[in-house]
């Protein structure tokens, strides 16, 4: 735990990480590990190493998995997902809006309230086009092809 401690607040923070996964894998502490990964992947990611960091978070996500620590798991798959990892699999029935990205979820959900592009960019800091183009990337996720039947979607 201390490696990675230190790991979050040294210059040579890459050496840090990898001597606290050494050290978990010695002493076959899952939760540790886990957490180490998941922090390890989150430096990776804002130092835009992405490909790194989505094998941090995978092995993170799936140790939180074998744990039965679902808010640690929903928290590395979110990373993963602002790391660029893309389901691979097709979303379980009333599971759909897990295939967005955190930027979509949030637009949609916008949308879904009435919303027009340029309020949304307004309210979100972010220019109507960008709007757009998160529009343009949800709705085929959502299988949806107008606002109006984005609004009939439970988006909660």
């Amino acid at each position: 735990m201390l490696a990675r401690c230190r790991a979050l607040l040294e210059a040579d923070w890459r050496t840090h990480f990898e001597t606290a996964l050494t050290h978990h894998a010695v002493d076959g502490r899952p939760w540790e590990a886990a957490r180490t990964h998941l922090a390890f992947g989150e430096r990776l990611r804002r130092e835009r190493h992405k490909n790194e960091a989505r094998t941090q978070l995978r092995a993170a996500a799936e140790l939180f998995d074998r744990l039965g620590a679902a808010p640690w798991s929903a928290r590395a798959r979110a990373e993963l997902r602002a790391a660029g990892e893309q389901p691979s699999t097709t979303p379980p029935p009333g599971d759909a809006l897990s295939v967005l990205s955190p930027q979509e979820l949030q637009i949609v959900r916008l949308v879904a309230a009435g919303l027009t592009n340029r309020e949304i960019g307004a309210q979100l800091f972010i220019s109507p086009k960008t709007v757009s183009y998160h529009l343009y990337r949800a709705f085929p996720k959502l299988n949806v092809a107008s606002r109006t039947q984005l609004a009939r979607l439970d988006l909660s």
